[in-house]
């Protein structure tokens, strides 16, 4: 039985807490991440949304976003950014669009092999950049269509010049601190 969008907002609507996606017409219920990973995320938000909100950029979200994407999926990346002028308003269901940037933080259950897939998923939607961070060996690769896979480590700085010209992150200020 393939499934479609109006169920995944029926089952969600009934179990609000559930994170889901819709992958070629089956519901996937996501286990939630691990701490370090959604600090990892969190961190990323922050850093993108602290530069994005006061020159009104566009939107960033979080893991709980849902995207409907061209091939009816409706997928959640950990976390996304739209431009402002590709979703002037927020939907009060799914977008239904692809974000121009998608992030991925790699959990300590998450298959690597998946989170790349979801990422071509995404590149092939229209996606502009994807990014996988891998908090447990401290890297972070950005995907674009038709390009070869860039690798970053902690001495590096992510930088998108193509889509948000001027804003930079050291890759060490992702990662979780540590009180020693």
């Amino acid at each position: 039985m393939t499934l479609t969008v109006k169920d995944i907002e029926k089952l969600q609507s009934e179990h609000p807490d559930w994170r889901m996606e819709l992958v070629d017409g089956e519901i996937i219920v996501m286990s939630p991440s691990g701490y370090e990973s959604e600090e990892v995320a969190t961190n990323f938000s922050i850093e993108l949304g602290g530069w994005v909100k006061p020159r009104k950029l566009g939107r960033v979200t979080g893991s709980s976003a849902g995207f409907i994407l061209p091939d009816s999926d409706t997928r959640a990346p950990d976390v996304s950014f739209v431009r402002a002028e590709r979703l002037k308003r927020s939907p009060r269901s799914f977008a239904q669009l692809a974000p121009d940037l998608m992030v991925e933080v790699k959990s300590p259950s998450d298959n690597l092999t998946k989170l790349k897939e979801k990422i071509q998923d995404f590149l092939n939607a229209g996606t502009q950049v994807g990014i996988l961070i891998n908090p447990e060996i401290k890297t972070v690769e950005i995907y674009r269509r038709g390009e070869d896979v860039v690798i970053l480590g902690d001495r590096d700085l992510l930088t998108l010049p193509d889509l948000l010209p001027g804003w930079q992150v050291a890759i060490s200020d992702l990662w979780a601190p540590e009180f020693d």
